[in-house]
């Protein structure tokens, strides 16, 4: 069997540059959450006062409600509605079949902008007072895609004999697909909405176009006190948020490449 070389020196110290470009801000970020100064010049010393007084911020304690009640409603929708959409796509022939498909994908690549100027318009020509209902629907529609991508890949690996046999031994469609079908497609599913979560918990731009008074998430709030200067309490709820990401991401990506975790 060939060897492969190692990379070249150059090569390797490259990626280095790269990765410490992109993420020495973020490692700065949490290390001055635990600065003792309020302000973020100079480091003076080691506290975890405002992850403390974080907690006693009514406003932001708010905003990260609004944002978990957004997250958890939009990726259950996403989930439902991605989830009928692959199978549909996957395991029935309609006419337009191959253009459904495509709009599958046209959330993920308009930009982000576009899409929160497009859904704000649509909700004010529809008479629809924005409010955090409206930014349900808005992270529905841009989650649904995510969603539906990856429940469809894993019912490309999956072929219908299985489906077939259950139908074959008396089993109704329904029958069939939670019996079947749902176990060996439940790793895309959660997949899909661990994804959908994090990118509807972590979403500004369409939130901001399309958030009403009393729906601000905590992005907005996050980017309402940076008009007034960095303080050590926007480190630190920052600091939580990257974690937390960080830990559905590492989840996503454990059950993409492992998903037997969740059964067979």
């Amino acid at each position: 069997m060939r060897e492969e070389k190692p990379s070249p020196i150059w090569l390797r110290l490259y990626a280095l540059t790269v990765y410490l470009f992109l993420y020495t801000p973020i490692l700065v970020l949490v290390l001055f959450s635990f600065n003792s100064s309020r302000r973020n010049s100079s480091w003076e010393g080691f506290t975890t006062s405002w992850y403390i007084s974080l907690w006693h911020n009514e406003s932001l304690m708010r905003a990260l409600l609004n944002s978990l009640k957004v997250a958890c409603l939009a990726t259950f929708l996403s989930t439902v509605l991605g989830t009928m959409a692959a199978l549909a796509l996957s395991r029935h022939q309609f006419r337009g079949r191959e253009a459904a498909g495509a709009l599958a994908y046209l959330p993920m690549m308009v930009p982000e902008i576009v899409m929160g100027i497009a859904l704000l318009t649509f909700f004010i020509k529809m008479g629809i007072q924005l409010s955090i209902a409206t930014v349900i629907l808005a992270h529905v529609a841009f989650s649904v895609g995510y969603v539906t991508v990856t429940v469809r890949t894993r019912l490309a690996g999956m072929k219908g004999n299985l489906e077939e046999a259950a139908a074959d031994l008396g089993a109704t469609p329904w029958q069939a697909f939670w019996l079947v079908t749902f176990p060996r497609i439940l790793p895309g599913i959660m997949s899909g909405a661990l994804l959908a979560f994090t990118l509807s918990f972590d979403d500004f731009v369409i939130t901001f176009f399309t958030a009403g008074i009393g729906a601000t998430t905590l992005p907005l709030a996050i980017y309402s006190m940076l008009k007034f200067g960095v303080t050590p309490e926007v480190n630190a709820i920052s600091t939580i948020m990257l974690g937390f990401t960080i830990c559905l991401l590492a989840l996503w990506s454990r059950l993409e490449s492992d998903p037997k975790s969740l059964g067979r």
